[in-house]
């Protein structure tokens, strides 16, 4: 790409996308404005209608990512962060890339709260990655007309094993002005918890991609996320077996848990947490049709909170 002065954005725009890989999934123009914007240094896409200003170091720079983007890399990696329930967070090599899916569970967990929700409430988010579930759900409850009095929202605790993700989702909080409501602290799942420590919600989104199915991704996972994030072991069970006894520990007895579960898990991991006194209250399909979030409660818990909004065992 050649340095220029003061073209029509239309131009370079089409120059880059003709250069980028067009699978049918994937949009080059699309992704054409957003590398020439940050080749330029702004943090909005640039729309064909503009006129810009290419000199020779952003030329250089538009080459490399150029490069970057056409090799498989996703856009979102390029850029730094990702738009998660409409919110902007940062990632990096040791967070995951949040993705539409996930979103499952933000709903699910809000759609409880809006029933049951009240002041003070406490959320544990293991394995926090970028923060973008803990801080989503934080951010919606928060904001939440009926629950503006001061003193009256949700705190939150995210735990995560690797210190880069810690660091991630504490400027991600800063960003969303919500670091005084949800801290985070680095662990193995509870190894920060005293024993007796308690919240009144509990999310997750542990690995549990099977080990052999890892190979198989696509390649801007595969490639591009952390595989400790994704990998559950043999039969991707391995965490699953870990947090069941971490959430009935630490779940309040009035408490919902709700975890983001791999294609067909639905019955493995019912079975797993029924072993340790959780009980299913709901299952919930993303926009893929695939039952992506499970809602948990205790199994002492009143039969009254048991108001699945899909059938536990539509799957």
């Amino acid at each position: 790409m050649t340095a220029r002065q003061s073209i029509s954005a239309a131009a370079v725009l089409a120059e880059i996308a003709a250069r980028l890989p067009d699978n049918g999934k994937d949009d080059p123009r699309r992704d054409a404005r957003h590398l020439l914007a940050l080749a330029i240094e702004r943090e909005d896409a640039v729309m064909p209608h503009e006129t810009v200003t290419v000199d020779d170091a952003a030329a250089a720079r538009l080459e490399q990512l150029i490069g970057r983007r056409a090799g498989g890399e996703p856009i979102s990696r390029i850029k730094g962060k990702r738009e998660f329930y409409g919110l902007d967070f940062a990632i990096d090599a040791a967070t995951l890339d949040p993705r539409p899916d996930s979103e499952t569970l933000v709903d699910v967990a809000l759609d409880w709260l809006k029933d049951d929700g009240r002041p003070g409430m406490t959320m544990l988010d293991l394995g926090t990655g970028s923060g973008c579930l803990i801080l989503a759900i934080a951010h919606e409850f928060n904001s939440r007309e009926y629950n503006s009095r001061e003193g009256s929202g949700m705190t939150g605790l995210g735990l995560d094993i690797q210190p880069p993700a810690i660091t991630m989702a504490r400027h991600n909080a800063e960003a969303l002005g919500l670091s005084e409501q949800v801290k985070f602290q680095e662990s193995d799942w509870d190894a920060a918890l005293g024993d007796d420590q308690r919240f009144d919600l509990i999310i997750s989104n542990p690995p549990y991609i099977p080990t052999p199915d890892l190979d198989g991704l696509m390649a801007e996972v595969r490639l591009h996320d952390p595989r400790q994030a994704l990998d559950g072991g043999a039969d991707g069970l391995d965490e699953w077996r870990r947090l069941a006894p971490v959430i009935r520990q630490h779940l309040q007895p009035q408490g919902m848990a709700c975890v983001e579960i791999g294609q067909g898990q639905d019955g493995a991991v019912e079975e797993l947490f029924s072993q340790h006194g959780l009980r299913l209250v709901e299952a919930r399909r993303d926009l893929g049709g695939i039952v992506r979030c499970l809602r948990f409660a205790l199994q002492r818990a009143d039969a009254a909170m048991d108001r699945p909004l899909d059938s536990p065992m539509d799957s």
